[in-house]
């Protein structure tokens, strides 16, 4: 590990079963800096005594509290102050992540820079794109462009001065808590920079259609979330809850529901879907993505605007009856670590 980097940034891993991914993510992170910190979100494998053999730092968090992604990395942030109080940048990092050899230290020097930017992100990608349609999606979906942006993701190096004065992550988020992070510390002056760079790899472990599909209906919850949180300042996420709403719900209804007194021409509404996958498809292509990557990428878009709707119901009805909505997770337990013995 580089001396310099030891004295400037601290890593926060999170994870809940993570299993071999987990020791990935913190070997790799302890390449980097020997000031680490894993917090446990109630897993039933060995990721406790994974990161403690390891030697990283370990919180694990009170159960009688619900979990969440905000909740976590604000406690292993607190921890890594307490610890190391001076240090002035930390990585945040999800335990199903390996941080690529070399990035902390490129984002630090971006950040040394760059004095008005709180956050700055890389390129995260897919472990294994080829394991299924849904990971290469995904591997996709991270390759957003370069410069200026507007939020980040799980993954990213922030500088703590920034972060302190925002208040960190709101905890009562269950999915989306980044961006809204990134919203507040950019009402604040600050700047988010996405840099060309390797980042991290991911295992998203998707191998099957209902996992796409919660992972998507989680999606919709943020969206909703989010806007109900910001829309009277920004309109935040409006474009995203408005555009599910009317492909998701208004297009299909307006299309059967008007049928019989239309002499079925309002069929003709779900021509709408074929000109929103052209324009998605022909983006994905802009980017450079293959025709049959472009495709694929357009066929989930489409079809994941009714899982999306999910969401944004499960937000405003469990709103409306007064209760939070627990933790949206698409993803099952890894092996157990190996050389690490089940709990």
């Amino acid at each position: 590990m580089s001396q310099s980097l030891d004295a400037q940034v601290g890593i926060v891993a999170i994870g809940r079963n993570e299993g071999e991914r987990l020791r990935r993510c913190l070997e790799s992170a302890l390449k980097a800096t020997s000031a680490v910190v894993y917090v446990d979100s109630g897993s039933e494998d060995s990721s406790v005594q994974l990161a403690k053999t390891l030697g990283a730092e370990v919180v694990q968090l009170d159960l009688a509290t619900p979990f969440t992604a905000a909740r976590s990395r604000n406690a292993g942030i607190a921890r890594l102050r307490e610890r190391h109080p001076s240090l002035p940048y930390v990585q945040v990092v999800d335990g199903d992540c390996e941080i690529v050899d070399g990035w902390v230290a490129r984002a630090v020097e971006e950040m040394t820079g760059h004095p008005r930017v709180a956050v700055v992100c890389g390129r995260r990608r897919e472990r294994q794109p080829e394991g299924s349609v849904y990971n290469r999606l995904c591997d996709m979906e991270w390759d957003s462009p370069l410069g200026t942006a507007d939020a980040c993701g799980g993954d990213a190096l922030f500088r703590l001065e920034a972060f302190q004065q925002v208040t960190g992550y709101d905890e009562t988020i269950i999915a989306g808590e980044e961006p809204e992070l990134c919203l507040r510390l950019r009402e604040a002056g600050w700047q988010v920079h996405r840099i060309d760079h390797e980042m991290t790899l991911h295992d998203a472990a998707m191998t099957r259609f209902g996992q796409w599909w919660k992972r998507n209906v989680r999606s919709g919850h943020a969206y909703a979330e989010g806007h109900a949180m910001h829309r009277a300042k920004h309109g935040y996420c409006a474009r995203e809850v408005r555009s599910i709403v009317e492909w998701g719900l208004l297009a299909p209804l307006l299309a059967f529901g008007l049928m019989w007194v239309t002499w079925g021409l309002s069929l003709l509404l779900f021509g709408g879907y074929a000109w929103l996958w052209m324009r998605v498809r022909n983006h994905r292509l802009a980017r450079g993505n293959t025709r049959k990557d472009a495709g694929d990428y357009a066929n989930y878009c489409v079809l994941g605007k009714f899982p999306q709707l999910f969401g944004v119901g499960k937000y405003w009805w469990n709103r409306l009856l007064g209760r939070r909505t627990r933790l949206i997770e698409y993803k099952g337990a890894a092996p157990t670590a190996a050389g690490a013995a089940p709990p």
